[in-house]
């Protein structure tokens, strides 16, 4: 596999690309929202054990610098705290859409078929962003995250509320408690969707079992059977 750093609409990005990349094929694609104080090479670890060969990975880099120690900066998808606002989640959303409509475009992505997905922070832009556009996203896989405001993700929810969701917490998560995980479990299937929510013996991260559980899942969404970790 191979992985391009492109400037994108509004994002830099890494685009990762499968063996034996054909540019005149249509891909799939899998895009993943890395968590707070990291950026976009942190979740591009997990292409080759999705999918080699199949998919194309898009890892935007988050928009806001943020100093994560002595000389060392991460990035963020909004401001946390009482700094927050819904203000900072639509300047997020925007700047996510119009990555994306550059990324189809320039990498002439199959848009029929494509999985959003994030980890911590990037997992609560994935279920802003995400359910409110399941035109866009055949599924969505949360890790180690939550819903950041149920109450105005409820007023923008669409009619349709069949789209895969696959979430996955640590009962020993000190970040996102679990009671935070089962919340918005809670909140979904109050909504009409149906999540595939599994819990592990683990912390904040995204352990061996995570991934096992969640390659088969983005395969079947992406509708083209199991090939397991190559």
């Amino acid at each position: 596999m191979e992985s391009v750093q492109r400037q994108g609409e509004s994002l830099v990005y890494l685009a990762v690309l499968p063996d034996n990349y054909e540019p005149e094929k249509a891909y799939p694609a899998v895009v993943l929202l890395h968590g707070f104080g990291s950026n976009m090479n942190d979740l591009a670890g997990l292409c080759p054990t999705i999918e080699r060969e199949r998919y194309i990975y898009l890892c935007p880099n988050a928009p806001i610098p943020v100093q994560i120690g002595p000389g060392k900066v991460g990035y963020a998808w909004t401001p946390t705290g009482p700094d927050r606002t819904p203000e900072d989640d639509e300047k997020a959303e925007d700047m996510l859409n119009a990555f994306l409509e550059g990324a189809v475009a320039e990498l002439h992505l199959d848009a029929e078929r494509m999985v959003l997905g994030g980890f911590s922070q990037g997992g609560m832009m994935t279920y802003t962003l995400g359910l409110t556009n399941p035109g866009t996203f055949r599924g969505l896989f949360a890790l180690s995250s939550r819903v950041s405001d149920a109450e105005d993700l409820r007023e923008r929810l669409p009619m349709d509320r069949d789209q895969a969701i696959f979430v996955a917490h640590g009962t020993s998560d000190s970040m996102i408690s679990v009671e935070d995980a089962r919340r918005t479990v809670q909140f979904l299937k109050d909504e009409g969707y149906r999540p595939d929510y599994k819990e592990y013996a683990m912390g904040h991260e995204i352990n061996q079992d995570v991934l096992d559980d969640l390659v088969i899942w983005v395969h079947d969404v992406m509708g083209d059977g199991f090939r397991g970790p190559q």
